[in-house]
């Protein structure tokens, strides 16, 4: 590179013209309101200059006074004096907005602050669509702007008059001190060139002198604000001491808000998330972020995922986790104002949520709808167990019977899937028409066809695991038998079936994992069986004997995570083979419906069990 280029590229990269230092900023973006708190803190200046209006005044005084309580500036959209039929702007002030910062921190070293936006007109209406300011975590500040100018946005009249505004109010300042201007990284190069000659004074205009301030209500902040409350909260923490970079990094931060709204789901709701399901949540958030133009999600895209692969009322738990701002309280003074996203931005994204959860007032309900039996007194259902034998509930058999031969099901199309070949056509259809293949290769006009080889053999047992069941939570293991031909043999592991009675020697838990292997009558106690020792949990003792009892080459294994490679070894000495599912890959809402299964203290229990289960 030539030594001409070099000097072009350091003068268009330098921030620095005379005694004026240019801070270019993308408003509302916790990253650039860190760098201008470390910036003015390093380099201390006797004036800063913010690209905000001058009718401000007090009013920002004010506000910076209340943090890190939050709060909204009022002003009528027309000139003049207040109308009650003219609509409010209103003007959030967010302590991750970088010009919000660059005001309280520099009150805090005792530099002057003057307003430079003279208020003349309008403020042109650019594009806000900067890249994702989390990049400057990765690739620095001084790289994020260089790429970002460019690619210049193009200006008109419009434009231009903002910028020599701003320049006249720029040349009016103490000549004798250096200057610390913070401005818009959009409003940046235009204010550079309309600083390199003097500028008349705006045309005059009708001042606005009605501004008020309000306090912004804790449940509407996560509406009106840029940055979700919680992440806000966090830099509040930060730039008291900031020390704490985990606080401001954006991974932890949403991290620790999936995990707070997990508690709050669990707590309302009894419900857990699965592991998979943690795993499926990075990723699509991830992918919502990336058509959204992010690099990381915001709130409104955590909340979707959570929504779309768990549930309304665990999205709920998110869009609260993410909104809560522990600082906010009501006051009287000054006025606490609720408000809505629409009054605050011109464009919205809105999601509605159903949450479904247990309510005290009695609903209206058909006059033939029983009401559930409950216990006459504490403890009542429990003192009829006898402990002679257990059962289970027929509905229930059926429905686990049919889940699994769907999974059966599912194994032997993956087993057609991995075998299926496809090639050119030639003479025959062979078993049909590859439309994919053939779409894909349209441009050499070719046919493809496809080529179905049939695995040998079927599948005889099943493994669901959905909790692997760390922390020793389902402690009930139990073996039973098939009462028919058509029945699997089943052994499981849940919770403590009769510490939770839904009637009379009718007990109710939910399964941490199971076994199910045809022909019947054939399973023995696996928790006892001193073949499967071996087995580091209880997991793996199902796997282990359903390899033992197969009858048919495969076995069905559907988990969160794969098996152990050990047991690929064991199944091939055995001559069987484990076809894994992964567990995200079924119904989430189908999962939780099986989960549940009812333990009856003896076959007389079936005949009243229709009447206390649900």
């Amino acid at each position: 590179m030539s030594e001409a280029s070099d000097n072009f590229l350091a003068e268009f990269s330098s921030l620095r013209r005379g005694r004026f230092r240019y801070f270019p900023v993308a408003p509302g973006r916790m990253e650039f309101a860190m760098e201008v708190r470390k910036a003015l803190l390093k380099e201390r200046p006797a004036v800063v200059a913010l690209e905000l209006p001058a009718f401000f005044g007090i009013r920002l005084y004010e506000a910076a006074a209340r943090f890190p309580q939050i709060s909204a500036l009022v002003y009528p959209d027309r000139l003049g004096e207040p109308d009650e039929n003219a609509s409010a702007i209103y003007c959030i002030l967010e302590p991750c907005d970088a010009f919000v910062e660059a005001y309280r921190t520099a009150h805090e070293i005792g530099a002057e602050v003057i307003l430079i936006d003279p208020a003349v007109g309008e403020r042109p209406h650019l594009p806000d669509d900067y890249p994702d300011t989390f990049a400057i975590q990765k690739i620095g500040l001084d790289h994020y702007i260089e790429s970002y100018r460019l690619f210049p946005q193009q200006r008109n009249d419009e434009v231009n008059d903002f910028a020599a505004g701003l320049a006249w109010k720029l040349q009016g300042a103490d000549p004798l001190q250096n200057v610390f201007v913070v401005v818009s990284l959009n409003m940046l190069d235009p204010l550079l060139d309309a600083m390199e000659s003097p500028q008349d004074p705006p045309r005059h205009r009708v001042a606005i002198d009605f501004v008020e301030l309000v306090n912004v209500h804790p449940d509407s902040m996560g509406e009106v604000l840029t940055e979700y409350a919680a992440l806000q909260q966090r830099y509040e923490y930060w730039r008291k001491q900031m020390s704490d970079v985990r606080l401001v990094d954006r991974p932890a931060a949403q991290y620790d808000t999936l995990r707070s709204a997990e508690v709050d789901y669990e707590k309302s709701t009894g419900d857990k998330l699965m592991p998979y399901q943690r795993r499926l949540l990075a990723k699509f958030t991830r992918n919502l972020a990336h058509v959204s133009g992010y690099l990381m999600a915001t709130l409104y895209e955590l909340t979707v995922a959570a929504r779309s692969l768990v549930d309304d009322n665990y999205a709920w738990e998110v869009w609260q986790a993410g909104s809560r701002y522990d600082f906010q309280e009501e006051t009287k003074l000054p006025e606490t104002l609720r408000l809505s996203g629409d009054e605050v931005f011109f464009r919205t994204r809105k999601l509605k949520l159903r949450r479904r959860l247990p309510r005290p007032k009695q609903r209206l309900k058909p006059r033939t709808l029983k009401d559930r039996k409950q216990e006459g007194k504490p403890g009542e259902w429990a003192r009829e167990l006898n402990g002679d034998s257990i059962c289970s509930y027929p509905p229930e058999d059926i429905v686990i019977e049919d889940f699994g031969r769907f999974l059966k099901k599912k194994a032997r199309s993956i087993l057609t899937e991995e075998r299926t070949r496809t090639e050119p056509f030639n003479s025959s259809l062979l078993d049909g028409i590859d439309m994919r293949e053939t779409l894909r290769n349209w441009h050499l006009g070719t046919i493809y066809v496809k080529r179905l080889e049939k695995a040998a053999g079927d599948v005889s047992s099943v493994v669901v695991i959905f909790d692997s069941d760390t922390d020793d939570r389902y402690r009930y293991l139990t073996t039973w038998l098939g009462e028919h031909q058509n029945e699997s043999d089943m052994a499981f592991y849940s919770t403590e079936p009769f510490a939770h009675m839904v009637g009379p020697g009718i007990g109710r838990a939910e399964y941490g994992g199971f076994l199910m292997t045809l022909p019947s009558r054939r399973l023995w106690d696996v928790w006892n069986d001193v073949d499967y020792d071996f087995a580091e949990t209880k997991a793996e003792r199902l796997l282990m004997a359903a390899l033992d009892y197969a009858t048919q080459r495969y076995v069905v294994y559907v988990a969160a995570k794969p098996p152990r490679s050990i047991f690929r070894s064991i199944a091939t000495q055995l001559r069987r083979q484990i076809l894994y599912i992964p567990i995200g890959q079924l119904s989430p809402a189908r999962l939780k419906k099986l989960r549940v299964v009812h333990v009856l203290d003896g076959y007389e229990r079936r005949d009243a069990a229709k009447d206390y289960i649900w």
